[in-house]
């Protein structure tokens, strides 16, 4: 059977933000296709936490329940594969895929999240998102009380050292060279017995995923369990900015409440235009982008 080519709405990501604009779109009968490519951000983290009724789950599991509840609307169509490349056309947009399918829609959702940048030091990656972790609210109380590093620098590493010294009383943040802090920074670290460490990290030692030791760069090993890290990111899909969606000084999709980006017609949602990574931040952005996109066809069908 032929695919079916033209929806009212394509929406690029299927994890949970996409999947909750999907669930939003489903209930209200409009055609939506969901590509997704299966790679999502969070694939090594053993469980997902700080979500209300799914709290301990894996990631695989919250997105397993999720598409079998979303795969019951009988509008809603999932496409397994890599969204390439968008185009503005008379009536919408369409979107072209690693092999060349071409999907027509009215209105886009884009849920594809953003992508890490993980640096160069051996066994950062094995440890991403299982020991080397990105956010206290995700895993913190998982790692309460350990011995814990923060990998940043200046207000991205004073920011995370206040919510992560609430957790525990063994910290440390790791610079990776001179540090930026300004004096009264200093001085609130100081006083909370937060240790500023600027020796170069070359490689982490771990034990399936969860950290022993970093090793700095004059041969020096250091105990740790957990380590907090602020990295940079891309998008993980340039398809946005291709159709003339702006960026956030950040690095996010700009939106507005209604998750609208600066294009009209498409809207973004989860961890690509917010700061907020979060599963639950996900779904909700997700569900509000759904509503908001039903309600501008339903408008301008009336």
């Amino acid at each position: 059977m032929e695919k079916q080519k033209t929806f009212d709405v394509i929406i690029v990501g299927g994890s949970y933000a996409g999947l909750s604009a999907a669930m939003a779109l489903g209930r209200s009968l409009k055609k939506t296709l969901v590509i997704d490519s299966g790679q999502p951000c969070n694939r090594q983290t053993p469980h997902s936490h700080n979500f209300l009724t799914q709290d301990g789950k894996t990631p695989a599991e919250i997105s397993l329940i999720a598409k079998q509840q979303v795969e019951k609307y009988e509008t809603v169509t999932f496409y397994d594969g890599l969204a390439l490349s968008g185009q503005k056309t008379t009536d919408g947009f369409s979107i072209s895929t690693q092999v060349n399918d071409t999907f027509h829609g009215k209105k886009l959702i884009f849920a594809a999240g953003i992508k890490d940048e993980i640096p160069a030091i051996p066994g950062f990656m094995d440890c991403w998102g299982i020991s080397v972790i990105h956010c206290p609210y995700c895993h913190g109380y998982e790692h309460r009380n350990k011995k814990t590093g923060i990998f940043a620098d200046g207000e991205k590493a004073f920011h995370l050292a206040s919510l992560v010294s609430n957790l525990t009383p063994h910290l440390t943040l790791f610079t990776n060279g001179s540090s930026n802090f300004s004096p009264e920074q200093k001085n609130r670290l100081k006083k909370n017995n937060i240790q500023i460490n600027e020796s170069k990290l070359v490689a982490i030692e771990y034990r399936k995923g969860y950290l022993q030791q970093v090793v700095f760069e004059n041969g020096a090993k250091m105990r740790l369990e957990a380590m907090y890290a602020s990295i940079p990111f891309q998008q993980q899909t340039a398809i946005p900015e291709s159709l003339g969606c702006s960026l956030t000084e950040q690095g996010f999709l700009s939106v507005d409440p209604f998750q609208q980006t600066t294009v009209e017609g498409i809207y973004a949602c989860g961890d690509n235009s917010s700061r907020m990574r979060s599963v639950a931040n996900s779904v909700s952005t997700g569900n509000v982008a759904g509503a908001m996109v039903n309600m501008e066809l339903t408008n301008e069908m009336f």
